[in-house]
């Protein structure tokens, strides 16, 4: 079964036929990626002065609060810090447009979180193998749990030198968990609270979020596996778009500089295809409650 959903779409477009709309909630919560090649989001010549590795601190990526209009990771000041704030902001907006045309049904509950903008090559890049995203892996959240909502996220390559950005994706989410699921031990009693107490987590996480967190880290630690597993490599060009939902997706990014992401959170309850997402799908395999 093919991994990726051509979605012929241009930011201009005022409606969308509802087949369409369907194919790419199907597409969505069936473990594929939208891509969309003619979606693109529109860097001005003004914000492009500020396409620089320089403009990022000591993170791997600018972050962008929509709440509180806060930026974190960036070494810019002055109008530099205007700038990338607005370009930012203005991707935030585009993003949550194209989230609403494609996924209406998701508009009730959906939650925008942060908003990163990613100059550093990542080809190269020296980090752990935790946080080493040329490894494959499903995304999950640390100190921030979901408690069961889907990770979707958008991204958009705005590399001014028309280079990709290429990912590789795995294997489908189920065949993963069956896979690492039954070498992962339940938590501790009480943990979830300690590592609330201790401001390690932001709220109590569940034992959702536990075996999402174990899963993450067993598929990057595990070399054979990176190897082995069947996957499939694409490249996403200079001027595309496309999203995913990336707790579900196995993905590696390999190489790529320049780019834009923007990610919501939406609860299950909203989903066409509730069974088919992860917290259900262990929920199964489990054979018990997890949120």
């Amino acid at each position: 079964m093919s991994r990726i959903e051509y979605i012929d779409l241009e930011p201009q477009q005022a409606s969308l036929p509802d087949d369409l709309r369907d194919r790419a909630i199907d597409g969505l919560e069936g473990g594929k990626i939208l891509f969309l090649p003619r979606y693109r989001f529109v860097v001005t010549d003004e914000e492009s002065t500020i396409f620089s590795p320089t403009i990022i601190g000591n993170a791997k990526n600018v972050s962008y609060d929509p709440r509180t209009g806060v930026l974190r990771g960036t070494a810019a000041s002055g109008p530099e810090t205007g700038l990338l704030r607005k370009m930012i902001a203005r991707f935030a907006d585009f993003a949550q447009h194209l989230v609403l045309q494609l996924a209406s049904p998701y508009e009730s509950g959906l939650i925008r979180a942060r908003t990163s903008f990613r100059p550093i090559e990542i080809a190269g890049r020296v980090t752990s193998w935790r946080k080493d995203d040329t490894r494959l892996h499903v995304d999950s959240f640390p100190s921030s749990p979901t408690r069961g909502k889907r990770i979707l996220r958008v991204f958009t390559n705005v590399n001014p030198n028309s280079r990709s950005r290429v990912w590789r994706m795995g294997e489908p989410f189920e065949q993963m968990a069956a896979r690492f699921l039954p070498s992962i031990r339940r938590p501790l009693p009480c943990s979830s609270g300690v590592l609330n107490l201790l401001r390690i987590t932001k709220t109590r996480r569940t034992e959702y979020d536990y075996i999402m967190q174990r899963l993450h880290d067993r598929m990057k630690a595990d070399d054979r596996y990176q190897k082995e597993v069947e996957q499939i490599e694409f490249e996403f060009p200079a001027g595309s778009t496309w999203l995913a939902l990336t707790d579900q997706v196995s993905h590696a990014v390999m190489r790529g500089q320049y780019q834009l992401e923007q990610t919501f959170l939406v609860p299950v309850a909203l989903l066409r295809h509730e069974p088919g997402s992860p917290l259900r799908v262990l929920e199964r395999l489990a054979g018990r409650k997890l949120a």
